[in-house]
């Protein structure tokens, strides 16, 4: 690591209620350890200077058996996961704690007992290496994802951030600058995968097995879409629209599931797919913008990632996909929004609390 001494204040050595440099210091490279833990996945990455050295993830298999993420059973993984993914992450990144910055961390919006285990970890490491916090909104994460890659996002683009918890189209104007111009009013469409995904009688999550089953099926049903105005979404109807065509399809034909599976995945997927992109494409005219990204854990779905692409292709647009790894809840995404907060000075105190 290359280091020169330097007389004046380092502008990268915030001033925080923890910090007793000396304003004669070192400058050196900026590294950060980054904590995610808003749902079920307990996440940490190591960032040096806007790039990451390592993005480590452990999932939580358990809730598969009760079909959907028990916030309880969550937490308590949580804080059996948390230390050996957090010594991963530096073990993989070559770093030891005497050279981490600051400590970014998830604050908000997921569960609360998950995001309680994350913040209290990141704010006692903070506080034992004397070393500032980086508070981070998931959603925004998400939107900056792509900054962890080597192709990055002009300014201004719009972001189409679907999870199963979030569906919301964002202006991006900077790192700071975020408008919302669209979100869910009721489900996410991630939710929306899963709930049908049940009604099938598929496991969980449902999202990727109805993406590999609708590879093999054609979208030879069709459901109603919503007319919601501007450029929100909603999933609810549809989903009472697919459990109402399972019920009167089952009905005359007790075998219909079974014998039209992948035809059925297809169709949901399709519509799913339509409603999501149909706002986007609108907010994409109405705002001139050309540059466009995805985002979220939705984003990982082939069908979508793939529709997003020709319409880019069909509408003159520069898309950006984020790569596997960054599109479900990682701590890579929290470390390189940390890090652009970090450079703006943008420091949180230990009296933070986690937010729903």
């Amino acid at each position: 690591m290359a280091l020169h001494l330097a007389t004046h204040q380092n502008p990268k050595t915030p001033k925080h209620p923890n910090t007793h440099r000396s304003s004669f210091i070192v400058h050196r490279l900026t590294t950060l350890l980054a904590i995610e833990s808003s749902c079920d996945d307990t996440a940490a990455a190591v960032i040096r200077d806007g790039e990451v050295l390592s993005n480590c993830v452990a999932g939580q298999a358990v809730h598969e058996q009760y079909g959907g993420v028990v916030p309880e059973v969550a937490s308590r993984a949580h804080q059996i996961n948390i230390v050996p993914v957090v010594d991963q992450a530096m073990r993989m990144a070559g770093v030891t704690k005497a050279e981490l910055d600051a400590v970014a961390f998830t604050r908000g919006p997921g569960l609360m007992g998950s995001l309680i285990v994350g913040v209290s970890f990141a704010k006692a490491l903070a506080l034992s290496l004397d070393i500032p916090l980086l508070e981070v909104n998931h959603l925004q994460a998400h939107v900056l994802a792509h900054f962890a890659e080597q192709r990055k996002p002009e300014f201004p683009y719009l972001c189409l951030t679907v999870s199963g918890g979030h569906t919301q189209i964002m202006l991006v104007r900077h790192f700071d600058d975020m408008e919302i111009l669209g979100a869910t009013l009721d489900d996410a469409a991630g939710e929306a995968f899963d709930k049908s995904g049940k009604l099938l009688g598929l496991g969980y999550p449902a999202g990727p097995i109805i993406d590999k089953l609708a590879r093999e099926g054609q979208a030879r049903f069709t459901f109603p879409e919503p007319s919601i105005e501007g450029f929100n979404y909603s999933f609810s109807g549809l989903k009472t629209a697919i459990l109402y065509f399972l019920q009167r399809e089952t009905k005359a034909n007790p075998d219909f599931i079974a014998q039209n599976l992948p035809d059925i995945c297809a169709s949901i997927q399709h519509t799913i797919i339509h409603i999501l992109l149909n706002k986007l494409k609108r907010a994409a005219r109405k705002t001139g913008i050309k540059h466009v990204a995805l985002a979220g854990g939705v984003s990982a779905n082939s069908g979508l990632r793939a529709a997003f692409t020709a319409l880019g292709e069909k509408e003159g647009w520069t898309t950006y996909i984020p790569a596997f790894e960054y599109c479900t809840d990682n701590a890579g995404m929290i470390g390189i929004t940390g890090y652009y907060q970090f450079l703006a000075g943008k420091f949180s105190t230990q009296d933070v609390a986690p937010v729903m």
